[in-house]
């Protein structure tokens, strides 16, 4: 069963990978799927984002990068044949913002989302929080 870890990844960060890496443990193939986040202001150009993910990743032979723009994340889901969406959690906040999308993602589509807490040795760490004490 192939699955997709959508994200802004701006930037990837340890907890990514780890998600990644439990993730390619329960799935056949696992595709990064680098998304815009519009509610985001990118740091990394896209291809950027989509070289450090792929050499983050280079040991995981399951594991592939892709990027979407402008479709609904189901859409892509749909036309590369993936049944299941994976999720980091890190707080109850990601939780209450994450679950209303994976509802109205299954009632769209029946693409199931697969919850997969943080390690807490990374749970503190958030691409949104890196960017902003990098742009001081």
């Amino acid at each position: 069963m192939r699955a997709v870890f959508p994200g802004s990844f701006d930037p990837a960060t340890q907890g990514h990978l780890d998600v990644a890496r439990r993730a390619a443990s329960m799935f056949d193939e696992v595709v990064m799927c680098v998304l815009t986040n519009p509610k985001k202001t990118g740091r990394l150009p896209l291809a950027e984002r989509l070289a450090l993910l792929a050499d983050m990743t280079s040991d995981l032979a399951n594991v592939t990068v892709d990027s979407s723009a402008g479709r609904l994340l189901v859409d892509y889901c749909r036309g590369a044949g993936i049944g299941v969406i994976v999720r980091g959690l890190r707080t109850l906040d990601d939780l209450e913002h994450e679950l209303p999308m994976a509802q109205t993602n299954r009632h769209l589509s029946g693409i199931e989302t697969l919850f997969v807490p943080a390690d807490p040795a990374h749970a503190y760490i958030s691409s949104t929080l890196i960017s902003a004490t990098t742009q001081r």
